[in-house]
């Protein structure tokens, strides 16, 4: 664990509050894509598969409890929810996010460190991650009137990612025999997504302006 590391759980757990913030006290969904959610519930239940069989520490266990509730918990708060599920914009989340699965399956195939079920599962869902905010930002294009809280939400998801890959050249440089190419290029494509919305972000931000992404 270093500064970086917990800098980047922090900012992906304040990222996942932020969002429940929104649903939960504003009953509203707007402009969250379902598509995104389901995707990162994927995710989290292909990644943590090891949750009851490999105890690492108490921190770790909890954030991947953490993980998994929030993601299924969003999930079912868009679907489900009597009053929140009046706000999710259907016409406009229309990205086929199933056709990223198979790619991100054939790649985990291919490219992983040992040639297992765990293995490989966990490795899709890093590639799976890189590509999970795409509906969302694809979302983001079409809406005309991001609120705040949305814009905080990837923001966070965005700037978690970028803090992680300090963590990795932070352990690059002190730790002996650091080198894990499949994470570190996975979450180098995740962060290159965010690129156009960290300008239109901050943009928006230095000019005290609503946020748009234009299309």
């Amino acid at each position: 664990m270093n500064i970086f590391r917990l800098a980047g759980d922090m900012t992906h757990l304040a990222s996942v509050l932020v969002l429940l913030l929104k649903i939960h006290t504003i009953k509203s969904c707007a402009g969250v894509s379902l598509k995104t959610q389901e995707l990162y519930a994927l995710v989290f239940a292909t990644r943590y598969l090891d949750i009851f069989t490999d105890f690492i520490s108490l921190y770790n266990t909890v954030m991947k409890l953490i993980f998994l509730g929030s993601s299924f918990s969003i999930v079912w708060y868009i679907r489900q929810h009597k009053i929140v599920r009046r706000s999710y914009d259907k016409d406009q989340d229309t990205f086929r996010h199933y056709f990223l699965l198979l790619p991100c399956l054939f790649l985990a195939m291919i490219f992983n460190e040992k040639f297992s079920f765990k293995e490989v599962m966990w490795t899709f869902s890093l590639f799976l991650e890189a590509v999970a905010i795409l509906p969302q930002l694809v979302l983001l294009q079409r809406t005309r009137n991001i609120d705040n809280l949305t814009g905080q939400y990837v923001f966070l998801l965005g700037a978690y990612r970028s803090l992680y890959i300090l963590n990795w050249i932070f352990r690059y440089f002190t730790e002996p025999h650091y080198v894990h190419w499949t994470p570190w290029i996975a979450g180098l494509v995740q962060t290159l997504l965010y690129g156009d919305f960290f300008y239109y972000y901050f943009h928006s931000w230095k000019n005290n302006q609503k946020l748009q992404i234009p299309a």
